[in-house]
């Protein structure tokens, strides 16, 4: 069943994050549900079972009816999270969401300071992103600080988990990239080294031994680094559901960029047919849909052979294994992507292509 049924309200945003994950030609999705619509895909949702619900975006502040969505999806029995910049939650909506059911909050901060913070999401918001930390906890929810990391800021690890200290929060969440959409386009100025990684996962060990249970601390690696795929999702509709904000029902948040598959709608299907008998979601389901090595590998009811959308984009065939994994084929395309990735220190000289439909071919430095 879909227990985790994560909801894109908009891929509107105000910030240019040069990593998003919602798809770089975002404004054709402009037809968003409405209310009554997001309201029936919630009732379907909980029919078939799922319990954690993640209202996303874009920025889902925008969405002018997120409350009453969270008080129809408390009512349902989802525990509800909200994953957010910031930008456009105020304390009083804060405390407005709360009142409705609101039981988490997922908030991303992408520097530790204001300067490399404005650099990397085009807006000055950092100061607003920690006063609603501060209102967060103030009010008592349970909150993950979201960090995507990158070349950009992987060398301010220490400062980030003293940030978190100071701002009481109870998970923090190390994300490093993963390259699609927008990210995929920057990979080759946001790719870590290897050497960074490691560094930066030593500084989060040693805090975890210095902290204990006060803080939490998840440390993502990159796919690349390893010889291994992750389990993605759990496995293609196997526990994960995305609807986008048009609509489309998904696997996972970046399904639709594999090109060869047509996603089914919930305005032209009910959700239970698409969950359990759509073509889409039946396509990479269990494992006779495998080639060698997967198909013969003792490890695939472990990993799933990986990503498909990784597999798609990196070898043009979403059946093929993950390219990240050793026994893959076609592992030298990640050989090769990781020994291009910088040593330098970024500087006023690297550019990022920011998200910006309009400015696509422009570029904007990062300091």
């Amino acid at each position: 069943m879909p227990l985790w049924l994560v909801v894109e309200l908009t891929y509107k945003c105000p910030l240019k994050c040069p990593w998003c994950s919602n798809p770089v030609e975002f404004e054709r999705y402009r037809n968003e549900l409405s209310t009554e619509e997001w309201k029936t895909v919630l009732r379907d949702g909980r029919k078939l079972g799922a319990l954690q619900l993640g209202f996303t975006g874009g920025e889902p502040m925008l969405r002018r009816d997120l409350e009453e969505l969270v008080e129809e999806a408390d009512r349902l029995g989802y525990y509800t999270n909200l994953i957010t910049s910031g930008v456009g939650l105020t304390v009083d909506r804060l405390r407005a969401l709360k009142a409705a059911g609101l039981k988490q909050v997922q908030l991303s901060l992408q520097a530790p300071d204001r300067q490399l913070n404005e650099a990397l999401v085009g807006l000055d918001v950092f100061d607003h992103k920690i006063a609603i930390a501060h209102a967060i906890k103030a009010e008592g929810l349970p909150m993950v600080l979201n960090i995507p990391i990158s070349r950009y800021n992987i060398e301010r690890t220490k400062e980030f988990i003293e940030l978190a200290e100071d701002l009481g929060v109870e998970y923090v969440e190390f994300a490093n990239l993963q390259y699609y959409n927008w990210a995929l386009l920057n990979r080759a100025e946001l790719l870590p080294t290897r050497e960074q990684i490691e560094r930066s996962e030593r500084l989060v060990q040693e805090a975890r031994q210095r902290l204990g249970k006060k803080l939490t601390i998840y440390f993502v690696v990159p796919d690349y680094y390893d010889d291994r795929p992750k389990a993605c999702m759990n496995g293609w509709g196997a526990i994960h559901l995305t609807i986008a904000p048009d609509g489309t029902a998904l696997p996972c948040q970046e399904a639709r960029l594999i090109e060869t598959i047509d996603f089914p709608n919930v305005r032209e299907r009910d959700l239970a047919w698409i969950w359990r008998e759509s073509p889409a979601f039946q396509t990479f389901r269990g494992d006779s849909w495998m080639k060698d090595p997967c198909r013969s590998c003792p490890e695939k009811e472990r990993d799933f052979g990986g990503c498909r959308c990784q597999a798609f984009l990196l070898t043009g065939d979403a059946a093929n294994t993950d390219p990240v994994c050793a026994k893959s084929p076609n592992r030298s395309i990640i050989d090769k992507l990781v020994g291009c990735a910088k040593h330098e220190k970024p500087d006023g000289s690297n550019r990022l292509i920011m998200r910006d439909i309009r400015k696509r071919q422009s570029h904007a430095d990062v300091e």
